[in-house]
């Protein structure tokens, strides 16, 4: 079924990336033939979040893999709540492709209006009480101040699991919106025909989204490595800790191929200090931060910044002026892939640290759905 779905949706698929050329399935070579038959396998089709990345193969890996082993694979929490929480990540971020994809996921696997209210930023409205606290807990994700006042929804080994999709949503949310469109949908289908096609999408997702893919297949995809401080949570589910720990060594990587070491010092240093709230309306907040690097390297600096703490603001304009430097492909995705990731892996160190002691301290953490 994924292999005869993707042949059929590939010209659509491959026309929405922009700014890069994806490799197409008849093209590609390992590792990237290994990554499109699983993703056909296990997800139904080549999705355009994945195809993306695919001048960059390390980085693709990467990004299947944490997709995978956090919203795909079988685990304690369903996959519609996990659905909720990549819903409500993508609708803190402003990501309209990601919500879409993944409310019209929800819909079609459960009834009611859970994942229309979740999209729509009323996430108070929804009946079911654990979907409603699980999606209230990943919308708060973006900012330290939020995921403070936000306990854990489920008890901790199910809390991790939810807090795989949350960190893989603040990772693709960024690259989606600076490669992809606001829809998967063409711009030539009518507003008024959209839900409709956005329920048929969901419905021709439902049987993959049925089946929970077997934990840790995607793992020797990338080598071993140890698992970053600020993603220890994962450490207890193994799955997800060696899918992270894999996939933080692989963006590092990227980032020492393409990322100038001073514009990786100065993104980490703006990270540090930032709480996730919105940097600003315009871009004029960068150019302090980039003013101090060479002039040379002051676009890289730009479109790595905008990229961490502000994908929406990412241009052809900014795409423009670090390609008249660095050309390829690979150097943008493993760019913007790297700062991505530093992004998320920043938002992860608040996301789950405190809720998961006051769940150790004040018991289960709430209800348990498995």
């Amino acid at each position: 079924m994924g292999k005869m779905l993707s042949r059929v949706t590939l010209p659509g698929t491959l026309s929405q990336v922009r700014h890069v050329s994806p490799v197409r399935p008849r093209e590609a070579t390992a590792p990237v033939t290994r990554v499109y038959a699983q993703a056909e396998r296990d997800f139904g089709m080549l999705a355009p979040p994945l195809l993306l990345h695919s001048p960059a193969p390390e980085t693709l890996a990467a990004s299947w893999t944490i997709l995978r082993e956090s919203l795909l694979a079988g685990g304690l929490v369903s996959r519609p709540v996990r659905e909720a929480v990549a819903t409500a990540v993508s609708a803190g971020n402003a990501c309209p492709y990601c919500v879409d994809v993944h409310r019209a996921t929800m819909d079609g696997l459960v009834p009611g209006r859970h994942a229309a209210e979740i999209a729509d930023g009323r996430v108070e409205a929804v009946t079911d009480p654990v979907i409603r606290q699980v999606a209230a807990w990943a919308r708060a994700s973006g900012t330290s101040a939020a995921a403070a006042r936000h306990e854990a929804p489920l008890p901790e080994e199910q809390t991790r699991e939810l807090a795989g999709v949350a960190v893989t949503f603040q990772y693709l949310n960024r690259m989606v919106n600076i490669f992809l469109g606001d829809s998967p949908l063409p711009p030539e289908v009518p507003d008024r025909a959209r839900g409709g096609f956005m329920r048929v999408f969901g419905l021709v997702m439902r049987p993959a989204a049925r089946r929970a893919a077997e934990p840790g297949d995607s793992l020797d995809l990338l080598p071993d490595a140890p698992l970053p401080g600020e993603l220890s949570w994962a450490d207890g589910t193994p799955h997800l800790a060696g899918a992270f720990a894999r996939a933080a060594a692989a963006f590092e990587g990227a980032g020492r191929r393409s990322v100038p070491a001073p514009v990786r010092e100065m993104v980490t240093a703006e990270l540090a200090a930032w709480n996730g709230e919105p940097a600003g309306l315009g871009r004029a907040w960068v150019t302090g931060p980039v003013s101090g690097l060479p002039p040379a390297q002051r676009p890289a600096g730009r479109l790595a910044l905008l990229t961490a703490m502000a994908s929406y603001q990412v241009d052809q304009a900014v795409i423009d002026e670090f390609r008249s430097g660095t050309p390829g492909d690979r150097a943008l995705v493993e760019l913007t892939s790297w700062a991505s990731m530093a992004a998320a892996r920043r938002i992860a160190s608040w996301l789950v640290t405190a809720p998961l002691a006051r769940t150790a301290e004040g018991g289960d953490g709430g209800p348990s759905l498995t």
